[in-house]
């Protein structure tokens, strides 16, 4: 039976009504513990005999940013949608992560502004502010409670087959090369991934890559914070293309360790950069009021810049010869703008779609479709909405889709609206957050709403 996107994505969002797990697979092997490998990993726990995560970087306790996630040092945000996934994963997460020094950023603490106006409040959900490596340690650390389990520190060199289905993974450890054998596959490498080499050196069909330039930039510094309970808790204030061009905005929010965490962000030629005086004028002169109260506080560390030069999407459901026990997940399949924030909570929903997959009953050493299928709906509600809203930017070069414009036009009713209209921002959020899916958006009677308002506030 046919189902929208919309009726998929909240299934998939769903945190209760799962059927029991059962154990179906012998060895599973996950490439990369990143959060989606960490997620991917819980969730096949459920379903074989032992799950090994091969990850290329030293992870001991504590291991702070590492060179695998590049991004790590920049400023992250855990939307409710990922929270939520991971909490029924890990019943308890939040708590235990608030206990050990996470930021409680309430609803009535959260402030937005949209071109320099306050919006009205949105979305009433509360939600947890650490920096990267934070969340990472804590979920690696519950992850690898689980009884079968296991990581281990290694370079994955490639795949090997027998027949139609994935049967090992070839890596590079501390002592010699050597294939572990395995009934099931992950891959949670990031975007650089090297899946699609793999496949094609062993005859198999490279999944259709799909990239647009964005030439994103962040510059992120953090800062002593005194207040225990500070209002407000986080601040974000952003630029529309047509107010601000190519600067995106800054934001800031409270994290552990007793700091501040501020970000600015630019398109093109808008590059923040490394200098900490740049960073503390922009901060004072063209943002609110806020960030000048946060950025006059002790600068703790230096200012540190990343930059993505595209999105990339790997299609792999438009693949007509895929091999069996062989998923990819998080950046490794979508990786998108991450001034959103969807990153890590699209990575959760991933690991939701393979848990419904693998409950399914249907045999996990055939090709993966269903999975696919699934996963696709979340990536089409992500990168739609990115795109879309990259593709408002001066320097963002397109192409531009067929229906843009109207599409663009929706968006820009939707968005306006949302910095005066409770209702509509209350909507607006959910999608932002990853709770509902956007075409809730483009439903007549919020269009309508968003119209009418917009009309009346030009008067």
């Amino acid at each position: 039976m046919y189902q929208s996107s919309a009726r998929v994505f909240a299934r998939i969002g769903a945190t209760g009504g799962t059927t029991a797990p059962s154990v179906v697979l012998g060895r599973a092997v996950v490439l990369g513990a990143s959060v989606a490998g960490l997620l991917a990993a819980r969730v096949l726990a459920e379903h074989a005999d032992s799950v090994l995560i091969l990850d290329r970087d030293e992870l001991d306790a504590g291991a702070g940013h590492r060179s695998g996630v590049p991004q790590g040092t920049q400023m992250h945000v855990l939307l409710p949608a990922g929270m939520h996934q991971i909490e029924r994963w890990h019943p308890g997460f939040s708590r235990q992560a608030l206990a050990d020094g996470a930021a409680l950023l309430t609803a009535a603490t959260r402030r937005s502004y949209l071109d320099g106006r306050r919006k009205v409040g949105g979305s009433d959900v509360d939600m947890i502010a650490a920096s990267r490596p934070f969340l990472e340690e804590l979920l690696r650390r519950r992850t690898l409670e689980l009884p079968n389990v296991t990581l281990r520190r290694a370079r994955v060199t490639g795949l090997a087959f027998d027949g139609a289905a994935v049967s090992g993974v070839c890596h590079q450890s501390a002592t010699n090369p050597a294939v572990v054998p395995a009934d099931f596959v992950v891959d949670a490498t990031g975007r650089s991934s090297r899946l699609g080499d793999w496949l094609e050196q062993c005859g198999w069909e490279r999944p259709p890559m799909r990239r647009m330039l964005i030439n994103l930039h962040y510059a992120t510094a953090t800062f002593r914070r005194t207040e225990t309970d500070p209002v407000p808790s986080a601040v974000l204030a952003g630029c529309t293309a047509r107010r601000g061009g190519d600067i995106a905005g800054a934001a800031f929010s409270a994290i552990e360790g007793d700091r501040w965490i501020v970000m600015l962000g630019g398109y093109g030629d808008s590059r923040p950069g490394r200098d900490v005086g740049d960073l503390l004028r922009r901060c004072r002169k063209d943002f609110p009021p806020e960030f000048a109260r946060v950025v006059d506080n002790e600068l703790l560390g230096p200012v540190r810049t990343y930059s993505q030069a595209d999105s990339r999407r790997r299609d792999f459901h438009r693949l007509g010869r895929v091999p069996g026990g062989l998923v990819a997940v998080g950046d490794a399949v979508s990786s998108f703008n991450p001034i959103y924030g969807q990153g890590m909570s699209s990575a959760a929903l991933h690991a939701s779609c393979l848990s419904a997959y693998l409950r399914s009953g249907g045999d996990p050493r055939r090709p993966a479709r269903d999975f696919h299928a699934l996963q696709r709906v979340v990536v089409d509600a992500a990168w739609g909405m990115s795109t879309s809203a990259d593709l408002a930017r001066p320097s963002v070069p397109g192409p531009r889709p067929r229906g843009h414009r109207i599409s663009r036009w929706i968006s820009d009713q939707i968005v306006a609206a949302s910095v005066t209209d409770p209702t509509i921002a209350r909507r607006f959020d959910a999608v932002v957050e990853m709770r509902s899916h956007p075409t809730s958006l483009a439903r007549p009677g919020t269009l309508a709403r968003a119209v009418r308002v917009n009309r009346q506030a030009a008067r």
